[in-house]
């Protein structure tokens, strides 16, 4: 059913966009943009467990406008020291009111991320790694979405009481953790994913080795979804699951291994504006991509026509 969704991306059209989307990604500034991606913050640790513990809680934050959740994620990561993972093994419910007593961003309050915090030391403790949780609920399920939604559920299963004592009522759990996963894209934790599987590489660790990367799904933002329109990898407009399915598939064509490893580069080139929201005849004419972009060529085609008309 997922490949009927998306029939109108045929292998032709994966055949002819492979190289050009290769190239693209070979050209990729990776290093320049780590700085404004929220990876930047396990990439500052090398043990494995440092590295899946700061990823999930950089990827759990990453929402909204990045000059504000950053500033939030580095007064946390200057509280834990060297080792994130050895801080948070050691997390208490009675030390979080004087770690998380002011945390405030958006949606979520000092509980929320108390959670979060707690359920890797579970995790840690009980099963020696993130990755484990992860796989025992991808075993006992059998596919993504449905072991995402039981790992969140996993991590929640936390003393709530003691908590509340602490720093009162959970007030954004649900967009933090979200479990079950509702309709949308679940972009960040599919993120978090990417980093953890994909890899190693200049951007993503690939520290989860039993974890098959062609079972990721690719974080949908407005910037891949943009551009995946463009590429007619998809015709959906919305941000749901089943878009980023749609996507995912298409590049499952032409990679099936690694579908999502063009993610990076893609949002990146939103993000950075060399694809802007507004399409532009003299930015696209940039775009290496052009020749497989369905709004880029219509565009350029509309600005070369009073040009002929008046010569």
């Amino acid at each position: 059913m997922r490949l009927a969704a998306n029939q109108r991306f045929s292998e032709a059209a994966a055949l002819r966009l492979k190289p050009l989307l290769d190239a693209f990604a070979a050209q990729a500034p990776y290093l320049e943009r780590i700085g404004f991606d929220p990876v930047e913050f396990p990439h500052r640790f090398r043990h494995p467990r440092d590295i899946e513990v700061s990823g999930l809680l950089a990827a759990s934050l990453a929402y909204g406008r990045a000059d504000l959740f950053r500033p939030k994620l580095e007064s946390l990561f200057a509280r834990f020291g060297e080792s994130p993972a050895s801080f948070v093994a050691e997390f208490k419910p009675r030390r979080s009111k004087q770690l998380l007593g002011d945390f405030v961003y958006r949606f979520n309050v000092g509980t929320d991320l108390a959670v979060l915090l707690l359920g890797m030391a579970r995790a840690l403790r009980e099963r020696g790694s993130l990755e484990a949780v992860f796989v025992e609920q991808l075993e006992r399920h059998g596919n993504l979405r449905d072991a995402l939604g039981a790992f969140t559920a996993w991590l929640r299963r936390v003393p709530m009481g003691a908590l509340r004592r602490q720093l009162g009522p959970e007030r954004g759990l649900e967009h933090l953790l979200p479990s079950p996963l509702g309709p949308g894209a679940a972009k960040r934790l599919n993120l978090f994913l990417r980093w953890m599987v994909r890899g190693p590489d200049l951007v993503d660790f690939g520290i989860w080795s039993r974890v098959p990367k062609s079972l990721l799904v690719i974080p949908l933002d407005t910037h891949v979804g943009r551009i995946a329109r463009h590429l007619r990898l998809t015709r959906r407009k919305d941000m749901s699951w089943k878009t980023a399915e749609d996507i995912t598939e298409a590049l499952k064509r032409i990679d099936p291994r690694d579908p999502v490893r063009y993610d990076f580069a893609l949002c990146h080139y939103g993000m950075s504006g060399g694809c802007p929201l507004t399409p532009r005849a003299e930015t696209c004419a940039r775009c290496s991509l052009l020749l497989a972009c369905h709004t880029g060529r219509r565009v350029s085609r509309s600005a070369a026509l009073p040009k002929a008309l008046s010569a």
